[in-house]
């Protein structure tokens, strides 16, 4: 077992971590206090390889592992987790072009979502349907003329308003999982509106919105895989993006740490710098070994996505758990090292904490990831 990064793999963590100290870190700040969404900086990631980062190069994509894109989002979400999470969707949305739409599919849409020409948006959950996202409600009924009529709305979409392309999880057959199919809605569509921009406590440089089905009228032709496959489509999309979404804890964390480290070599209290203290020392101590516990557990997780391993979906959750949970955690003993000083927008460690607040709840909140690691673990034995 070898835990060493090859050649590549440090070469394009370190394209990573130079493109987001020139270009993210110097703006995270501005764009969460303006709610500004840093479109030109998505596009210059997206150039870099980082809009299709798993999706094969035969598909146009960057082929790299799930393993390799944990490492870059790590790095990215150091500057902004914000920014590096609609980044992880984006890549979400063209693993699942790549791996489920057909050729002329993949020709007519993946080629501009890999450039950053086109942003997507991943459209599961509903006002009535969360974590019981099989009991969702918008309905795709036939229209005549090779069209579906949508009709429904989805709550809490990242990029809502913004994004060109907006994957859908919609009802064509019977109640429960077998009856949805995954279509893709394009922005012009008549009948597609959004809501406001949600005012969140975090993720404020990508919006938040409704977007709302009308009497849509959707080709049949912009369905992914056959009707009823699209509940599968979602959850294989899931797995990696607890894994995605873990990672961006990972370097959220690792940059409040780091503040933390830094901070409590240069204050000074009662004639000695904090880093003398022996129980600050302990706190440091303990942040460091949890991040790295969380980081192996992820690597974990993408290595069975990368080899579809049988408890791959386990520890997808195991590691989106313990991952989020605990980076949230380093970020708050983070802020509390600092004092009165991390408390204060201009340190950015209150904005770190806002950011990975949300890592708990989305991608399926960490109770379900108790329900799925319980249940595979009882299936097991």
């Amino acid at each position: 077992m070898d835990f060493s990064l090859t050649e590549d793999q440090r070469a394009f963590q370190e394209t990573a971590r130079q493109f987001a100290q020139d270009r993210l870190a110097p703006n995270a700040g501005r764009w969460d206090e303006e709610r500004h969404f840093p479109a030109e900086e998505l596009r210059e990631a997206c150039a870099l390889g980082f809009g299709g980062i798993y999706v094969p190069e035969a598909h146009g994509g960057s082929g790299l592992s799930r393993l390799d894109a944990a490492l870059v989002f790590e790095e990215l979400a150091a500057a902004c987790p914000s920014t590096t999470a609609f980044l992880t969707i984006h890549n979400m949305v063209a693993g699942m072009f790549s791996r489920f739409a057909d050729a002329e599919q993949r020709e007519r849409f993946l080629p501009r979502v890999l450039s950053g020409e086109h942003f997507v948006s991943y459209c599961l959950t509903e006002p009535g349907s969360g974590s019981d996202a099989a009991a969702l409600k918008t309905r795709a009924e036939p229209a005549g003329n090779a069209q579906y009529r949508v009709n429904g709305s989805k709550a809490f979409i990242s990029g809502g308003g913004v994004a060109d392309l907006y994957v859908t999880m919609m009802r064509t057959g019977e109640d429960g999982p077998r009856g949805i199919s995954c279509v893709v809605v394009e922005r012009e569509t008549p009948g597609l509106t959004f809501g406001r921009p949600e005012h969140k406590m975090g993720w404020n440089s990508k919006p938040t919105a409704t977007v709302n089905f009308q009497d849509c009228l959707v080709p049949v032709s912009n369905r992914l895989g056959a009707e009823g496959e699209g509940f599968r489509f979602a959850m294989a999309g899931l797995d990696g993006g607890r894994i995605n979404i873990a990672a961006c804890s990972l370097g959220g964390a690792r940059a409040c740490l780091d503040a933390a480290l830094a901070y409590a070599k240069e204050r000074r209290a009662f004639g000695r710098t904090l880093s003398e203290f022996q129980a600050l020392q302990f706190k440091l101590a303990d942040m460091a070994t949890e991040l790295e516990a969380a980081r192996l557990m992820v690597h974990r997780a993408a290595v069975a996505l990368d080899q579809g391993e049988a408890d791959a979906t386990m520890r997808c959750a195991m590691a989106k758990r313990y991952a989020t949970d605990v980076c949230f955690r380093i970020c708050d003993e983070a802020l509390q090292l600092h004092g009165g000083y991390g408390y204060i927008h201009e340190y950015g460690i209150e904005r770190y904490l806002r950011d990975l607040r949300v890592h708990r709840i989305l991608e399926g909140t960490n109770e379900i990831m108790r329900v799925i690691i319980a249940r595979k673990l009882l299936e097991a034995a």
